[in-house]
């Protein structure tokens, strides 16, 4: 399959590079920036909130699917957020409406229903049926993206599935980690998986590992192919106890839900 990959420069662009390669798919890169140093195959430097530089790309290089990684991390203010994520996909939805590509997978986030509060026990889990409810501009820009890739899915056809990524990391660090954690290889698998499910209209799936302590339930993700085979919880013991974690397990978002984040929507002078 050729995939188009966005943010292929990124700390997950560069691991799902070399993952889908591996598994015989061919990826061409997509970023801000110049191609990494040992990337092979075609690239293109371009921002995906120009359309028509976004839609120069599939004229040139006719993908079968995209994989859309590319985004600020971050928070930001509401216009940057907005443009960021949510103006980004819809480029990359035109241009696959104009060229007739039928798969999207979406990096989308935890944050996207950060505010939720932590499950009270393991048998509790969050599924996809959950309403949103963003902990961030981030996670705000992360549920309205989510809500084009549907319309777009609704409108014409497309398949499209976003993938609500938890902590991605080569381990996890803190006690949070423990339940939202995503391993490299994981990761790789849940793309995989969003990429080759049949005919999986628009979908929600969780991208965490197979954590004993997770807080997302899996299941959305196993109905599409997603198999996750790690468990932080092999490094539960190297993780040290903090005084924040009480804290940061308040609300599935961590962190993201504290005061720390609160902020104007619009920068001003």
């Amino acid at each position: 399959m050729r995939v188009l990959l966005t943010g292929a420069a990124g700390s997950i662009g560069r691991v799902v590079t070399v993952g889908l390669a591996d598994r015989g798919h061919q990826i061409i890169g997509l970023d801000r920036v110049v191609e990494p140093e040992g990337f092979e195959g075609p690239w293109h430097s371009v921002d995906c909130a120009d359309p028509d530089a976004v839609a120069s790309v599939f004229e040139a290089e006719s993908p079968d699917a995209v994989v859309h990684l590319a985004g600020k991390p971050d928070e930001g203010s509401l216009p940057e957020s907005l443009t960021s994520h949510v103006l980004t996909t819809a480029a990359l939805l035109d241009a696959m409406v104009e060229h007739d590509v039928q798969r999207i997978v979406y990096a989308s986030s935890n944050h996207a229903v950060g505010r939720t509060p932590r499950p009270p026990d393991a048998s509790t889990q969050i599924g996809d049926d959950v309403r949103p409810r963003p902990d961030t501009f981030y996670g705000v820009s992360k549920v309205a993206a989510e809500a084009v890739l549907s319309l777009y899915a609704d409108r014409y056809g497309l398949d499209a599935v976003s993938c609500r990524i938890g902590s991605f990391l080569p381990q996890p660090e803190t006690a949070r980690h423990l339940s939202t954690w995503l391993s490299h290889d994981d990761c790789v698998r849940m793309i995989e998986a969003a990429l080759t499910a049949a005919a999986p209209g628009y979908a929600v799936l969780y991208g965490i590992s197979a954590n004993t302590r997770r807080w997302w339930d899996l299941e959305p993700g196993r109905r599409l192919g997603y198999e996750p085979a790690d468990d932080a919880e092999e490094f539960a013991d190297s993780v040290p106890a903090r005084s924040e974690d009480e804290f940061e397990a308040a609300h599935v978002g961590g962190p993201f839900a504290g005061e720390e984040f609160y902020r104007p929507a619009l920068d001003r002078p």
